[in-house]
C-alpha cells in the first residue's frame, strides 16, 4: 500500500538528484537507475512519477526556475528605481542557488534538449520572454527607446555567462561574474556600447 503524501517528497528527491547527476555527468547520458539511487528509491519508482528521463528533467528545470522566479519576484519587491530594478535582475541570475556548477549544467543540456523537444522549446521560450520583459520594463525608465536592444544584448549577457561557466572547470564565481555583467549594462546605459 502507497505512503499517503509522500509522492511530493519522492517527486522532489528526485528532481533534486537529477540535478546534482546532471550536474555531475555534465550530460544527460546519466541513466534513471542512477538518478533514483541518488535519491534513494528505485529506477521502477522513479520513472512511475515520471516515466522518462527526459520528462524527469524538464521537471528539473521547471524547479529551477521556479526558484529563480521567486528570487527575482522577492528581489523585485525591495526596489523602488529603475536601475535597482535592473541591479537586482542581473544579482538574482548568479545568485548561488542559481549559478553553481550542477545547475550551470543543466542549463546548457536544457539548451540543448530545447533543440529537439517541444516542451523544452517551450520552457524556454518562456524563461527568455519573462527575463527580457523584466529587463525592457527595468531599462525603459531609463534609455527609452533603447530598452528593447539593451534587454536582448543583457539576456544574451545573461545566457552567455552561463555557456560560459558551464565549459569552465572550477565552481562559478558568481560575484565576478555578475560585477561584469553590471558593469557592460552601465556602460551600454550611458551609451558607451551598442
Amino acid at each position: 500500500m502507497p505512503k499517503v503524501g509522500m509522492e511530493p517528497i519522492r517527486r522532489d528527491a528526485l528532481i533534486k538528484a537529477a540535478i546534482v547527476e546532471i550536474g555531475q555527468a555534465g550530460s544527460l547520458d546519466v541513466t534513471v537507475s542512477r538518478i533514483a539511487k541518488r535519491a534513494g528509491m528505485s529506477a521502477a519508482l522513479a520513472h512511475h512519477y515520471f516515466g522518462s528521463k527526459e520528462a524527469m528533467f524538464l521537471a528539473a528545470m521547471r524547479h529551477v526556475l521556479s526558484v529563480y522566479g521567486a528570487e527575482v519576484r522577492g528581489a523585485l519587491v525591495a526596489c523602488d528605481a529603475p536601475c535597482d530594478r535592473l541591479r537586482a535582475l542581473v544579482r538574482v541570475s548568479f545568485t548561488g542557488s542559481n549559478f553553481r556548477r550542477e545547475v550551470v549544467a543543466a542549463w546548457l543540456n536544457f539548451y540543448v534538449l530545447a533543440q529537439r523537444q517541444d516542451d523544452a522549446a517551450r520552457l524556454l521560450r518562456i524563461y527568455q520572454s519573462r527575463l527580457r520583459s523584466n529587463l525592457r520594463h527595468a531599462l525603459r525608465p531609463v534609455v527609452g527607446a533603447r530598452a528593447g536592444d539593451l534587454a536582448e544584448a543583457a539576456a544574451a549577457m545573461i545566457d552567455g555567462a552561463y555557456l560560459h561557466e558551464a565549459l569552465g572547470t572550477g565552481e562559478p564565481d558568481s560575484a565576478r561574474v555578475c560585477a561584469r555583467v553590471q558593469d557592460w549594462l552601465d556602460a551600454a546605459i550611458k551609451g558607451s556600447t551598442i
